[in-house]
């Protein structure tokens, strides 16, 4: 790996920088995303790092029970990456690297799925099964729809 998971920046964070402050907030919450940022404060009250997280509802198998719990633990991991803390080669989080290669994939399946096609009731089920990724698919499926 050349990533330290966000539990172990957390551990090495609570064990070595006693006094710091390390916070989330919610900066947007909607049934299908969130978006949150997570701070480190110094003893005495200064910013000194953050970090911020977005993640969709139901993108990730994860994420259909705890996007909310998911993205706060991924903006903690970007926060102390920011820090300093954890940071190899990547402030991607192994959950992040692993739904991007998900939905890339998820992606290149609807995108088939959708020039094999027939009729416009088909498109209509390939863009519920694929609503994780419908922005990135829409305008294939808007074509399609449109030639049927």
């Amino acid at each position: 790996k050349n990533y330290v998971e966000v539990n172990e920046r957390l551990k090495y964070f609570r064990k070595n920088f006693a006094g710091y402050c390390l916070i989330s907030e919610i900066v947007e919450l909607t049934d299908e995303r969130i978006v949150m940022k997570a701070t480190i404060t110094s003893p005495e009250g200064f910013e000194v790092a953050n970090g911020t997280a977005y993640e969709l509802a139901g993108s990730s198998f994860i994420n259909k029970t705890s996007y909310i719990e998911n993205c706060e633990t991924s903006a903690f991991g970007r926060a102390l990456a920011n820090f300093g803390i954890g940071l190899d080669n990547s402030v991607a989080s192994a959950d992040e690297v692993s739904q991007a290669i998900e939905l890339q994939d998820m992606e290149k399946t609807a995108l088939l799925e959708v020039s094999q096609a027939k009729t416009k009731e088909e498109l209509k089920i390939i863009a519920e099964k694929f609503k994780p990724v419908r922005k990135l698919i829409d305008a294939k499926l808007k074509e399609k729809y449109a030639k049927l």
